[in-house]
């Protein structure tokens, strides 16, 4: 018993530390947003979208609203059964900004985001390719702040994380998870100046290149049957050299990526295992999490229906590091600082989601998404 409080205690503190780090060091775009721009080319921002009707509309508008004096929009639409494509044209409204495209049919070998990225970079004509999601919504600054980070931070390869947007319960206590996984798990100074790939991060909600390093990874192509394609273009770059940044998008990018539990649910399952590369590492990563943010609940529990149980001050303690460290990461990345007690729920639900995924690969071999099965 003392060994495993000895692990938790120094799990969760180690957690703080580069949680309480990360707070002070994380870029934030709001840090770039009216800067002077320098000697700049064309921005090609390229948007992958398959079955985006309902949200596409807000983040197009967004984008056409720009102040970044020069960019163009390509749109791919990806074989879409809900009418993506008229929307995409009903809000472009004869703007020579804005291109649709027509996605090609899936060929062997291929993931459908990663085939329809490499179509759009193969029709974008900017010196910056920057990849984004039907449904980030972007401030009116936003580009421009982006691609002052880019001039600023020298980045061959720049990704930034939108301020999550959550309404419903589920998105609340799962979606800031990878907030916490980013803020408190992997030191972003470590991120942008230790050269090994495994300290590599990316979010392909927002992902930005110079034309020239995307040629160097050798593209979408190069990626073609990742599921987690932006994670692997982080590890590739940092494998040859290029020089990867990340910064926080500080409310200047913003997403709603889910809108009720078995979205977010199946969301999550489709990268979970991809994201911990094997079912071991999923099944020891879990456990991991079950020990530092369910443990001490259930110890709490249980000895206070013990008799002559006490003041239970350890198990309290390792409770408001846990809460403690959610909050923070909560408080860095605009979320709500309330629902960080609610961390050994949302632990729950996390398990539900690796069941999910792991049941996907042991009865199909893969997960699924949008009516497709991402194996290749």
């Amino acid at each position: 018993m003392t060994l495993l409080i000895l692990f938790v205690t120094c799990s969760l503190g180690l957690i703080v530390l580069i949680a309480s780090l990360n707070a002070l060091t994380f870029p934030r775009l709001e840090r770039y947003r009216h800067r002077p721009l320098g000697p700049h080319g064309t921005v090609s921002v390229l948007i992958p979208a398959r079955d985006e009707a309902a949200r596409i509309g807000a983040t197009l508008s967004s984008l056409l609203a720009q102040e970044y004096p020069d960019f163009e929009l390509l749109v791919l639409d990806d074989n879409s059964s809900d009418g993506t494509a008229q929307v995409v044209r009903s809000t472009a409204k004869g703007d020579p900004r804005l291109r649709l495209l027509q996605g090609a049919e899936l060929p062997p070998g291929w993931l459908g985001k990663n085939w329809a990225c490499a179509q759009l970079a193969a029709a974008a004509r900017g010196e910056i390719l920057l990849f984004s999601d039907a449904d980030v919504i972007w401030s009116p600054e936003a580009l421009a702040a982006v691609m002052h980070y880019l001039q600023a931070s020298r980045a061959d390869m720049a990704t930034v994380w939108p301020t999550q947007e959550t309404c419903t319960w589920a998105e609340r206590l799962i979606v800031p998870l990878m907030s916490l996984a980013i803020i408190g798990y992997l030191p972003v100074l470590a991120v942008h100046h230790i050269p090994f790939a495994s300290l590599a991060a990316a979010n392909g909600q927002c992902l930005a290149f110079r034309r020239e390093a995307y040629r160097l990874l050798g593209g979408h192509e190069g990626v073609k049957a990742s599921v987690v394609e932006d994670i692997t273009l982080a590890r590739r770059a940092k494998k040859i050299g290029l020089r990867l940044r990340a910064a926080d998008g500080d409310g200047l990018v913003s997403c709603r990526m889910y809108a009720s539990w078995s979205a977010v649910r199946d969301g999550y399952a489709k990268n979970v295992l991809a994201g911990h590369g094997s079912l071991f590492l999923l099944a020891l990563s879990t456990v991991f999490h079950w020990l530092i943010y369910l443990f001490p609940w259930l110890w709490l529990a249980i000895g206070w229906l013990a008799p002559g149980y006490g003041w239970p001050a350890v198990p309290l303690a390792l409770i408001a590091l846990g809460v403690g460290v959610r909050s923070l990461a909560a408080a860095v990345t605009r979320q709500r600082l309330a629902d960080s007690l609610l961390l050994p729920v949302s632990a729950v639900l996390m398990t539900v989601i690796v069941g999910r995924a792991v049941w996907w690969q042991c009865r199909y071999g893969a997960a699924q998404w949008k009516g497709r099965w991402l194996k290749v």
